[in-house]
């Protein structure tokens, strides 16, 4: 609204100028072309285009000379035909200021009735001029003003031939973040053109991890006093990568005065933009001495015929504008921006034809002042005009002409490099691609990308790093925090000779060992940061004192402070010199191998469980294969209990003497339960003698949520980040309490949570392994490791300080001089016995641990009992057969009752009732006995046996015949006959 006020004050202004001045002093008016002047609206193929040019520069004589051959080429190769246009161009005076440029603006409107005005030349110009032009739906065509504060949406009637200024940022940005600079100074003119491209700069600076920690900005109308007190400024600073934006005239003097400054030397590095890079060939030769090295960004105009030719016409024209003036340099891109503008003006007309509708005064009553801004003449033709230019494309000079939204765009830059008395060419910028040393339409090889070889200012071809120390520069100020206790890490202490700080300790002489590896000298001085509170024993917290640092009240921080995420969003770490954790240390108390069930302990209850049950099932199978056969498996079913678990109990200490097992696996089971009880056997007694030996002590924890469950108050070491990560955990902070040394840890330790002390003391394990090194006997290190960033040094957000010290903390901590300062500080053996390790509950043999074993166990006994089945049913089948040719063999015609089975030794044993047997010289004979009453089909015992008494008229006589089973089924009687005489049964004993 500001700006729109005050467009219409000066345009006003300009309008009473006008009126009392009179038509004598008008902005003077050059007529190219037709002089005929318009006085009616009618129909005619001439239309009339204004120009405001600044004809008392070479710039604008120039233009000028490039605007008048586009005109001319284009109706050359486009002849008018009877609906078509041609176009009388009236060039006016503009000067240098925003009121004359506005007054020819609004002469042209008035008195020539221009539809469409080529120009201004500068940004502030053009903001005045498009007010105009959108009252008066005139299109204004403007190829030199790139501020981005110009837009072409603002206002319809407004077209930008140009390139915006911001399209060069990325180009920088790319150079800035390619050659790995951190910070970067900005050097502008104080006018709208100049901080126009500021916010972009800054933005693409930014996402490039590139700081900006100074803006030198320089009047648009600078004395050389001026401009020499911001050099000075600059040379004392430590940045040396200049980025600059103003106009050519100004850009000239600083360069010349930079160089009588020694600025343009060694370790520096300056960047223009395109508004000094696309004016180098006008610079004299003093200046070009003056930007020896400097690179600069400008558009890429593509070769053609067209513009190899142009140089020759554009010269021409400017001697026959401009007679006995000096030739004016090569042309620029401003030039060839004019011709297209000037070609694309000529496109629209020809593509709108005729103007037929002319200009349109507004309505009188709405003011009696003839001259007022309201009242200029409103074009009827000027919307269909501004539509068909935006619609224009074509192959221009400068390259393909296209308008979006009223505004060209860029395809690609062109990076040069000042070298002698003129330039060469560095590489491209190119939008799909970045950084090229050719330029490309299509991914070309690894070799491409980058840049080509850059001389920098004093000559040298290696890329500045970007900062120096200046000679006269002030020393660092580095913050050192003061405890309220004496420690090996940061100690501060005051020098009472001297009054000083003295500083000591093992993060001052990390730091000073990397200070002599750095490349070049740093002066630096010790700056002690004590807080207020220190009498209470406070001490400040460092996140405090890095906030400082990135708010620049300090260089630097030198300390124990550890690397954050939190930390590291203001200011930036240097690598790690030592590694770091949080972890707790806790007292120690008696272990439980006191106890009366110690002996337990070194199993766990499942376990045991498990176990407990491979014994019963061992026991049961043995019972189970046994009992048949083996008097030591016989008798009441409590006699058997008791011999089986006496048996198996014999296992567990050693395998019996005499087992007397007769089937196999009966004896693989036992061979599998000895081999489970001697493994169980070495790993219980391991187990037991570490708990009765090895930890005599146990922590009283063993971790943080053991802690919170327990209501435990929790100590740190106060102005660490442990409290914020305690609260973090979920720890109450009245449960949290502060201490400064090791001698209170042990204090609070050993008072315990419920008698005014702790429970636990969480702290970082450099500060653990110390307060370990003197109270390790009743105290140890448990729990998780929760992992930091380590110990680092501190620097603001983008100092270049960060890589360069980083560097020599690596040539430090991997060489022996890391080893040497821990040596003096915290001796040989930092811990004692190694107790600072963190200790976990004793060991104990856990089930999950051995369930493979019990698995593959039973896995074992499963593949015996399948092929103990097979094995048994098969013979089983054998030996009946046996037995019916057995007793056939031996019982004849006999009407006789038999009874038979398998005896334990696999013996066939067959039972006969009835008449007495044969004579001897029958055969094998067969012994006749009636059994005791209740033993029909069952075998008797020996002791039924010798208790039955058999009839007098019943022989008895025992025979045991050997028969072979052949695999035919053919069972033969075998040799040996032998005759018992048993006073109450017989037995046929057919061996297989």
């Amino acid at each position: 609204m500001g700006a729109n006020i005050i467009i219409s004050v000066l345009v006003l202004l300009c309008s009473w100028l006008l009126l009392f001045v009179g038509h004598d002093h008008q902005p003077r008016l050059l007529l190219l072309g037709r002089a005929q002047r318009p006085d009616t609206a009618a129909p005619s193929s001439v239309v009339h285009v204004g120009a405001l040019l600044d004809l008392g520069s070479a710039g604008g004589r120039a233009s000028r000379a490039a605007i008048s051959p586009a005109l001319e080429d284009f109706y050359a190769s486009h002849q008018p035909a009877g609906s078509g246009t041609t176009v009388e161009l009236h060039v006016a005076d503009c000067k240098d200021d925003e009121i004359t440029a506005a007054s020819a603006a609004i002469h042209l409107l008035k008195d020539v009735k221009v539809q469409a005005i080529i120009g201004p030349k500068t940004s502030m110009q053009a903001r005045f001029i498009i007010g105009i032009g959108n009252k008066t739906n005139v299109p204004i065509l403007s190829y030199t003003a790139t501020s981005p504060y110009l837009s072409a949406n603002q206002s319809k009637y407004f077209v930008r031939t140009a390139l915006d200024d911001a399209s060069q940022v990325p180009p920088i940005a790319s150079l800035i973040q390619y050659f790995n600079w951190r910070q970067v100074v900005l050097i502008y003119e104080d006018s709208d053109f100049g901080r126009g491209i500021i916010p972009y700069l800054v933005d693409a600076l930014q996402d490039a991890d590139a700081h900006i920690p100074y803006r030198s900005i320089i009047s648009s109308v600078p004395t050389d006093d001026q401009i020499k007190v911001e050099l000075n400024k600059l040379k004392t600073m430590q940045t040396r990568v200049f980025v600059v934006h103003m106009s050519s005239d100004i850009a000239a003097r600083l360069f010349v005065l930079a160089h009588d400054a020694e600025m343009i030397a060694n370790g520096y590095a300056w960047i223009v933009t395109d508004s000094v890079g696309n004016m180098f060939s006008t610079f004299d030769q003093n200046t070009v001495n003056s930007m020896q090295g400097v690179l600069s960004v400008r558009p890429y105009v593509p070769q053609s015929d067209k513009l190899l030719n142009f140089p020759v016409r554009f010269l021409s024209r400017y001697r026959q504008q401009n007679p006995g003036a000096p030739d004016p340099a090569n042309p620029n891109v401003f030039h060839l921006w004019a011709y297209d503008t000037a070609w694309a003006v000529a496109t629209g007309l020809r593509k709108v034809g005729p103007l037929t509708q002319g200009f349109k005064l507004p309505s009188s009553q709405n003011s009696d002042n003839s001259n007022d801004l309201s009242m200029l003449a409103v074009s009827q033709d000027g919307p269909g005009l501004i539509d068909a230019i935006r619609a224009t494309r074509f192959q221009g000079i400068s390259g393909e002409f296209v308008l979006v939204h009223g505004q060209r765009q860029a395809s690609a830059f062109e990076i040069f490099n000042v070298i002698g008395n003129s330039y060469q060419g560095a590489g491209f910028w190119i939008p799909k691609f970045g950084l090229s040393k050719k330029f490309i339409t299509t991914f070309g090889p690894s070799d491409t990308v980058g840049l080509n070889t850059v001389i920098w200012p004093g000559g040298s071809a290696q890329p500045p790093r970007g900062w120096e120390w200046p000679v006269a520069g002030k020393k660092l100020k580095i913050a050192v925090p003061v405890k309220p206790a004496p420690n090996p890490f940061v100690d501060v202490k005051k020098n009472l000779v001297t009054g000083k700080f003295d500083m000591t300790g093992y993060c001052i002489d990390i730091f000073e060992a990397v200070m002599q590896e750095m490349p070049y000298a740093v002066p630096y001085e010790y700056v002690p940061v004590v807080d207020p509170n220190i009498v209470t024993n406070l001490t400040i917290s460092y996140s405090e004192i890095c906030y400082q640092v990135s708010l620049k009240k300090y260089d630097a921080m030198v300390g124990d402070t550890t690397i954050l995420i939190n930390r590291s969003s203001y200011v930036d770490f240097t690598l790690p010199y030592t590694e770091s954790g949080v972890q707790m240390v806790v007292p120690m108390k008696k272990n439980w191998s006191s106890s009366l069930w110690v002996f337990l302990k070194p199993i766990e209850p499942i376990l045991w469980a498990a176990f407990l049950a491979v014994f019963v099932f061992t026991g049961f199978i043995i019972w189970l294969v046994e009992h048949k056969e083996s008097t030591d498996f016989g008798g009441g079913a409590g006699k058997q209990f008791v011999n089986i678990a006496y048996f198996c109990f014999q296992a567990l200490l050693a395998v019996p003497k005499d087992p007397k097992l007769k089937k196999w696996l009966s004896k693989f089971a036992l061979i599998n339960l000895v081999l489970l009880v001697w493994l169980l056997e070495k790993l219980y007694s391991a187990s037991l003698t570490s708990m009765m030996t090895a930890h005599q002590l146990q922590p009283t924890v063993f971790d943080l949520n053991q802690l919170i469950s327990n209501g435990d108050y929790i100590g740190y070491q106060g102005g660490s980040f442990v409290k914020d990560f305690l609260k973090s955990h979920k720890v109450e902070e009245h449960k949290i309490r502060n201490y400064s040394s090791p001698d209170q840890y042990a204090e609070a330790l050993m008072k315990g949570s419920w008698n005014g002390g702790v429970a636990a003391v969480f702290d970082e394990i450099p500060y653990l392994k110390l307060f370990m090194s003197k109270h390790c006997r009743n105290h140890s290190i448990v729990g998780r490791v929760y992992k930091t960033g380590g110990f680092g040094f501190v620097f603001p957000k983008g100092s270049p300080l960060v890589a360069d010290v980083s560097r020599a903390i690596l040539t430090v901590t991997e060489g022996d001089k890391i080893t040497d300062i821990e040596q003096k500080w915290f001796g040989r053996d930092v811990v004692c016995n190694s107790k600072a390790d963190a200790i976990e509950p004793a060991s104990v043999v856990t089930w999950s641990s051995l369930r493979g074993v019990f698995f593959i166990t039973i896995g074992l006994w499963a593949v015996a009992g399948i092929i103990y089945a097979l094995l048994w049913f098969r013979p089983r089948q054998e030996e009946e057969r046996v037995a019916e040719l057995a007793i056939e063999h031996v019982h004849g015609d006999r009407d006789e009752s038999i009874i038979w089975r398998i005896d334990r030794d696999s013996h066939l044993v067959i039972r006969l009732r009835g008449n007495p047997p044969p004579p001897a010289d029958a055969g094998p004979q067969c012994a006749v006995a009636r059994p005791e009453s209740g033993h029909d089909g069952v075998e008797p015992t020996p002791d039924d046996v010798q208790n039955v008494k058999a009839p007098e008229e019943e022989q008895v006589q025992t025979v045991e015949l050997s028969l072979l089973a052949a695999s035919s089924g053919n069972n033969e009687a075998v040799n040996e006959t032998e005759a018992a005489e048993n006073s109450n049964t017989g037995r046929l004993l057919l061996r297989k």
